[in-house]
């Protein structure tokens, strides 16, 4: 909390800090919900702008990384549902904000997963990026979305049958 509370004291260089370690995952999440490039890219910045204009209201017995995530979250949500998402197809390894190793022998992302993905909502597919690829504990997910841990395993459970379901469509 260090940086934190240099930047509540002025010190504007701690924001950079902020922002450059979590810039990677606040992309991800983005990406994970709107899968473009550049509308996450202006989530991100939305995102980082609402966190620089509202940082005194962090409540510091949470983490920071949680509060983050949630503002990630709600903020990547509310573009989709404002630029009314079109199904769009990128790499499983794009969305998430990774590389692909780059292996001869491994075989590309199965197009179908991607089809899949684009078909959800996208509260969705924030959960389904919150498990998979940012690797958050239910407990994390909870309080990034703004529920309890019960309501977070029974929305990635219903996300997953979803995902599921439009998985099997795009297979037949």
């Amino acid at each position: 909390m260090l940086v934190i509370e240099r930047f509540l004291h002025g010190e504007s260089a701690a924001f950079e800090q902020l922002y450059r370690k979590y810039y990677d995952k606040v992309f991800a999440i983005a990406k994970g919900v709107l899968l473009d490039s550049d509308e996450a890219a202006d989530a991100v910045q939305e995102i980082f702008t609402l966190v620089y204009r509202h940082l005194r209201r962090f409540d510091r017995r949470s983490r920071f990384s949680t509060w983050l995530f949630r503002v990630a979250v709600n903020r990547s949500i509310q573009q989709a549902r404002k630029v009314k998402y079109k199904a769009r197809q990128v790499p499983l390894d794009e969305a998430s904000g990774r590389e692909s190793a780059g292996d001869d022998h491994e075989e590309p992302a199965d197009p179908r997963i991607q089809e899949a993905l684009s078909k959800l909502p996208p509260a969705d597919r924030a959960i389904l990026t919150l498990f998979y690829w940012d690797e958050l504990s239910l407990q994390e997910i909870g309080a990034s979305m703004g529920c309890s841990v019960n309501a977070a395993k029974t929305r990635l459970y219903r996300a997953r049958e979803r995902f599921r379901a439009a998985y099997e469509e795009a297979s037949a």
